[in-house]
C-alpha cells in the first residue's frame, strides 16, 4: 500500500482482505434475516442475541455545509433517513463488562466527523465506551468495557474448534436482531507478516457489517473474531478466540511491517510499525496515544524515504539533468515532477479540464498520482486579496464548479459552501513557496477536503484530495512533501501583478528580488538579481489587461540547485501575437543528448533565427537575437508583432529592447547534475 492510500483500517491487518465496515451496506444484511439461523440450537438464540451488538457512531447534528437546494431525504429508505446513528460494524460480549471488536472497527473513530464509536442492542439501547482494556492492532481486535455496563451475560467460548466443522458467521443488521450465515471452518492460514499465528478461514458469508462479530461453532460458543474476507475467493477469516483471552492484559501493542511509497516515484521502504503503551484508558485518551504514536512514525517513514537513493531523487540524482536544463514550461496548469519509467525526471501530462466561472473566472483540474492539480483563474470580480485572506471564497469557487456533489438515493445536490476550514495555515516548501493550507469537513461522509493552493498573480495553483478524516496527518505531509515536486509558471495581467506584488506575505524567496514598473500607456519595466528588461509603449502596447507570465523553473547554480525566474514573456491582450519573450539558456553538460548541445550550439553562433534578421511565419513578425558572453549562460530574445511588418520596423523594435536590456548574473562553469549539493535557494 502507499502513504497516500493508508488509512487506519487498512494498516491494521492487511487492506485486501479487511470487512469494511462501510454505510448503507447492514441493509443487506437485514435483507438476508435468519435464513440459516435454523441450524443453530434454537435455544441459544436469545443468549447470542442479547451478546452480540451493532458497533455505531452518531451522524452529524449540525451540517456545516450548503446546498443549492433541500436534500431529497424522502430517497433513503425509512430507517437510513431516520436513524442517528452510522453503523461500522459488530462487537460480542464475553461477560463481566468486557467486550471486544475489531480494532479496525474501533479505529475508525480517530479523528472522526462522527460520535465515537459505541454499542447499540437490538432494541435501540446505545452504550458509550468506558475504557480500552487490551488491544492489537496486527491481531485486528479490541477489548474494552462499557461506561454503563449493560450486566448481561457474555458468550461462551470454545477454545478448539474442529477443522471441517459447521460454523457460523454472526452480525447484528441495523437493530433488527441477530442475522446468522452457516458455513464450515476449513483451515488455517498462517499469519502473513512472520507466521506469529495462524488465522481461522471460513466459508461462512460475511459482509462488511460483520466485522468484529462472533464466529460461532453449532453449540452457539465464540470461537473467534469475524475480521477479513478474502479478495480471490469466497474465504474468510477470523482471529481465534484464544489469542483475544490470552492477549496481555492493560497493554496496546502494533508491530506491523508496512509499505511506504510517495506519488513521484516508485521507490518505496518496508518499515514495522512498533508501539505499545498502558492500558486501561479512555477511548479519547487511547485515540491520543495511538495517533501520536502513529503520526511519528508517519513523520520518520517520509524522511527515510527521502533519504533514500540520494543520487536518485531530484533534483540532484541521476534522470534530473534534462528537466534541469530544459526551457521552462508556460502554461499555468501545474505539474508533478515525477520519475518516469527509463528513470528520467520530467512533467507530468498537463491535460486537464476547463469548468468556466462567471467573469472570465475558470478552473482547470486533473488528477496525477491520485492528486487533483488545479490551476484557479479567479473571477473578474473577485478581488485578490478577499480570495487570499479569505478561505471562504476559495471554498465557493471550488463549489461553483460543481465538482462537490452529495449523493442521496437516486439523486446528486451541489455543495455550494464549505463553510469554515478546520485549517488555516501556511507551508513553506524547500523552494521557498508560501502555500496556503485549507482543509474543509464533509462530515456526512466523514471525509474532509484537503487543498494546498500557492497564490499566484490571477488566482492560484495547487492540489487537492477528499481524504479519510482518520488520515489526515498521513495525507497533510504526503501532500507538504509533494509541493517541493510541483512545477508552476506564475501569470496574470499587469494590473494582477501590480497587485500581487504588493503583497509581501505571499510572494516566494525567487520574487523577493524582482520589481515591476507599470507605467500604462508609456514603458514596461522588469527587474532582478539577473536581468533588467524595459521596453517603451510604442514597441509593444503597456495596459492593464496586458500579460506577463514569468516561467520559473529549476536549474544548476553553483554547487545547488534554484528555482528561479528563467523566462520573461509579455504580450497584448487584444493580440497574443504581439509578444517579447526573453529566455535564460544554460550549456549542456558533456553527458547530455545531441538536440540539447545542437540548440546550444545554435545560440552561442547567434544562428537562425537567433541572427537578428526578420522574417515572417504564419502571418506573424518575428526577430531574435542573443544576448550575454559566449560562456554557460545566455539569453535570447524574440520579439513578434502580428501582420506583415517591414524589416526596418522589426529591426527597430529589437534595437529598442536590446537598449533596455542588461544582464546581471556572473555564469559560472556548468556542472553535472549528480554533483549538485542539497542546498536549495
Amino acid at each position: 500500500m502507499t502513504m497516500e492510500s493508508m488509512t487506519f483500517g487498512a494498516r491494521l491487518a492487511g487492506a485486501a482482505r479487511r470487512v469494511r465496515p462501510l454505510a448503507g451496506m447492514l441493509a443487506l444484511l437485514g435483507a438476508i434475516g435468519c435464513t440459516h439461523a435454523a441450524s443453530l440450537d434454537a435455544r441459544r438464540l436469545p443468549q447470542i442475541q442479547s451478546a452480540t451488538f451493532e458497533v455505531v457512531a452518531a451522524k452529524p447534528v449540525n451540517d456545516t455545509l450548503k446546498y443549492e437546494r433541500p436534500l431529497p431525504l424522502d430517497l433513503l429508505p425509512y430507517q437510513e433517513r431516520t436513524d442517528k446513528y452510522e453503523s461500522i460494524g459488530t462487537a460480542f460480549a464475553l461477560g463481566r463488562n468486557r467486550y471486544v471488536t475489531a480494532a479496525h472497527v474501533l479505529m475508525t473513530g480517530v479523528n472522526s466527523l462522527w460520535g465515537p464509536p459505541a454499542l447499540r442492542d437490538s432494541k435501540g439501547h446505545v452504550y458509550p465506551i468506558g475504557k480500552v482494556l487490551k488491544f492489537s492492532m496486527e491481531k485486528d481486535f479490541v477489548e474494552f468495557s462499557l461506561a454503563q455496563p449493560t450486566g448481561r451475560p457474555g458468550l461462551e467460548v470454545n477454545r478448539h474448534p474442529a477443522i471441517d466443522s459447521v460454523v457460523f458467521a454472526v452480525g447484528n443488521a441495523l437493530g433488527t436482531g441477530v442475522v446468522a450465515r452457516d458455513g464450515l471452518y476449513t483451515s488455517d492460514s498462517d499469519e502473513e507478516q512472520d507466521g506469529r499465528w495462524k488465522w481461522m478461514r471460513f466459508s461462512a458469508a460475511a459482509s462488511p457489517g460483520n466485522s468484529g462479530g462472533p464466529l460461532l461453532d453449532d453449540a452457539g460458543r465464540v470461537i473467534g473474531v469475524v475480521l477479513a474476507k478474502s479478495p480471490n475467493e469466497n474465504l474468510n477469516y477470523a482471529l481465534p478466540i484464544g489469542m483475544v483471552l490470552d492477549a496481555p492484559e492493560g497493554v496496546a501493542e502494533a508491530d506491523r511491517r508496512i509499505a511506504y511509497q510517495l506519488a513521484v516515484f516508485d521507490t518505496r521502504i518496508s518499515h514495522r510499525f512498533q508501539t505499545r503503551f498502558s492500558l486501561p484508558l479512555g477511548l479519547e485518551d487511547f485515540y491520543a496515544q495511538y495517533r501520536t504514536r502513529w503520526n511519528a512514525w508517519c513523520d520518520s517513514q517520509l524522511a527515510a524515504l527521502l533519504a533514500k537513493e540520494p543520487e536518485r531523487l531530484f533534483p540532484r540524482g541521476e534522470g534530473s539533468e534534462q528537466l534541469l536544463h530544459d526551457l521552462p514550461t508556460m502554461t499555468d496548469f501545474p505539474s508533478l515532477i515525477i520519475r518516469k519509467s527509463n528513470g528520467q525526471w520530467g512533467l507530468s501530462d498537463n491535460s486537464g479540464h476547463t469548468i468556466k466561472l462567471a467573469s472570465n473566472g475558470y478552473m482547470e483540474g486533473g488528477v496525477v498520482g491520485g492528486y487533483i492539480l488545479f490551476h484557479l483563474r479567479r473571477p473578474d470580480t473577485v478581488d485578490g486579496n478577499d480570495l487570499y485572506d479569505q478561505p471562504e471564497v476559495l471554498s465557493k469557487l471550488i463549489a461553483d464548479t460543481g465538482i462537490l456533489q452529495r449523493r442521496v438515493g437516486t439523486e446528486s445536490v451541489r455543495i455550494t459552501s464549505l463553510g469554515t476550514p478546520d485549517l488555516n495555515d501556511v507551508h513553506v516548501d524547500a523552494w521557498g513557496r508560501r502555500w496556503q493550507t485549507r482543509e474543509w469537513a464533509l462530515p456526512y461522509a466523514n471525509l474532509r477536503l484537503m487543498v494546498l493552493a500557492l497564490p499566484v498573480p490571477d488566482g492560484y495553483v495547487g492540489m487537492m484530495r477528499f481524504i479519510p478524516s482518520s488520515a489526515r496527518h498521513d495525507f497533510l505531509i504526503s501532500m507538504q512533501a509533494l509541493t517541493d515536486f510541483i512545477y508552476a509558471t506564475y501569470d496574470g495581467t499587469f494590473a494582477q501583478w501590480d497587485a500581487f506584488m504588493k503583497r509581501k506575505d505571499l510572494l516566494p524567496r525567487a520574487l523577493g528580488n524582482v520589481r515591476l514598473d507599470f507605467s500604462y500607456g508609456k514603458r514596461f519595466g522588469y527587474a532582478s538579481d539577473r536581468l533588467r528588461l524595459a521596453f517603451p509603449a510604442k514597441v509593444q502596447k503597456v495596459e492593464p489587461d496586458s500579460m506577463l507570465t514569468l516561467g520559473m523553473g529549476f536549474f544548476p547554480e553553483g554547487k545547488a540547485v534554484t528555482w528561479d525566474v528563467e523566462d520573461v514573456w509579455t504580450a497584448a491582450r487584444d493580440n497574443v501575437n504581439d509578444t517579447i519573450n526573453v529566455q535564460r539558456r544554460i550549456a549542456p553538460t558533456a553527458s547530455m543528448d545531441d538536440s540539447f548541445r545542437t540548440s546550444w550550439e545554435r545560440v552561442v553562433g547567434r544562428k537562425h533565427p537567433f541572427d537578428r534578421i526578420p522574417r515572417s511565419e504564419n502571418d506573424v513578425s518575428k526577430i531574435d537575437a542573443v544576448v550575454g558572453p559566449a560562456a554557460s549562460v545566455l539569453y535570447t530574445v524574440d520579439y513578434h508583432a502580428e501582420g506583415a511588418r517591414s524589416p526596418d520596423f522589426m529591426s527597430a523594435g529589437l534595437k529598442s529592447l536590446l537598449g533596455g536590456l542588461q544582464v546581471l548574473e556572473k555564469p559560472e562553469a556548468p556542472r553535472d547534475a549528480g554533483k549538485l549539493a542539497t542546498t536549495r535557494r
